[in-house]
C-alpha cells in the first residue's frame, strides 16, 4: 500500500505512530466509507431513474466499477426506502406509522399570489464522509425562497421544529398561512403542531406515499443536490453547515435564477413586488 508516493512504513514513521495502530484504523472506517460510497452512489442512480428496480441499479452501479451483487443492493434500497414503485420510484425519510392526527391536503387547490400565504417543509438526506445527516428546510412556495433550515445527525422532531422557529423568526407571521408537509411523525408530533397552532398556521399534509404533493420542496431538493450537495465533500457537519449556509442563503436565494419567477432569484422576485430592488433593501437572512 502507498501513502501519496510513501509506503505505508515511511508515512507511519513520519508521522509517528506505529504501523499496527494505523492498520488497526484503517481497519475499522475503512468499511464505513466503502459502504457510504456505495450507498450514496446507489441514491444517485435510483433518483436519478425512478423507475429502475433493484436488478437495474446493481446492472448500473457495476457498470460504474462497483463489485456488488443484486442481494445486497436491494437489501439496502429497502433500509433506504428506495425500492421503485410500480410508477416511480423516491427517497422517503417519512415514518408515517403512527398515532398522530392526520390533517388533509390544502395545498394542492391553493392559487397563491402573495408570500406567506403557503409554506412548505421537507427532510433530505446529506452525505458526510462515512455517515448520512439530515436537512430540514422551510420554504415560502409563492417565491421559493428558503426561510428555515437546519441540519442535524437524526430524524427528530427537534430538527423540524429548529428550521420552523428560524422561519418564524425571518418572517412576519400574521396568521392565515398553510404549513404543508408530509405524513411524517415529525411533522404530525403535538410539539411540531402546537407551535404551528400557536402561531396562527392551518395545517396541511401530503396524501400517504405521494411526495409529489410536495412538488415544489422536492424541486428544491433536487437542485440543492444537483447545484451543492454532489459537487462538494464535505469533512464533517460543521463543514457541511457552512457550505450549505453559503449555498442557501447567498447563492440559492439571493442569486440563482428561477424560470418560475421570471428568471429572477428568489429574493429579488419577492422585492420586486414592493416596488424595491435589492441593492435598496437592506435584507435580513436567519443564521443556524
Amino acid at each position: 500500500m502507498q501513502l501519496e508516493g510513501y509506503s505505508v512504513a515511511r508515512g507511519c514513521e513520519l508521522a509517528r505512530i506505529s504501523r499496527a495502530g494505523f492498520y488497526r484504523q484503517w481497519a475499522e472506517k475503512a468499511p464505513r466509507q466503502l459502504e457510504t460510497a456505495l450507498r450514496d452512489a446507489m441514491q444517485r442512480i435510483a433518483l436519478a431513474n425512478r423507475c429502475y428496480g433493484y436488478r437495474r441499479v446493481t446492472a448500473a452501479l457495476q457498470l460504474e466499477g462497483w463489485e456488488v451483487n443484486h442481494k445486497c443492493i436491494a437489501r439496502m434500497l429497502r433500509e433506504d426506502n428506495l425500492l421503485s414503485l410500480r410508477r416511480r420510484a423516491f427517497a422517503v425519510t417519512t415514518d408515517s406509522r403512527h398515532g398522530y392526527t392526520i390533517y388533509p391536503n390544502l395545498a394542492r387547490h391553493m392559487e397563491l399570489n402573495a408570500p406567506n400565504q403557503l409554506w412548505v417543509a421537507d427532510i433530505t438526506y446529506i452525505r458526510l464522509a462515512d455517515v448520512f445527516v439530515y436537512l430540514a428546510v422551510i420554504l415560502d412556495a409563492f417565491s421559493r425562497r428558503v426561510i428555515g433550515w437546519d441540519l442535524g445527525p437524526n430524524l427528530t422532531t427537534s430538527l423540524v421544529l429548529s428550521a420552523l422557529r428560524q422561519a418564524l423568526t425571518a418572517r412576519t407571521v400574521t396568521g392565515d398561512i398553510v404549513h404543508h408537509s408530509d405524513r411524517g411523525v415529525q411533522y404530525c408530533s403535538g410539539e411540531y403542531v402546537q407551535v404551528l397552532e400557536e402561531n396562527g398556521f392551518t395545517i396541511s399534509m401530503s396524501r400517504r406515499g405521494n411526495p409529489w404533493n410536495n412538488a415544489k420542496c422536492e424541486s428544491f431538493m433536487k437542485t440543492l443536490k444537483t447545484e451543492e450537495v454532489y459537487l462538494k465533500q464535505y469533512r464533517d457537519m460543521d463543514d457541511a453547515r457552512a457550505n450549505l449556509k453559503e449555498f442557501l442563503d447567498q447563492v440559492y436565494n439571493r442569486q440563482r435564477l428561477h424560470s418560475a419567477l421570471q428568471y429572477q432569484s428568489p429574493e429579488a422576485f419577492e422585492l420586486a413586488l414592493d416596488g424595491a430592488s435589492p441593492a435598496s433593501v437592506a435584507t435580513s437572512e436567519a443564521t443556524v
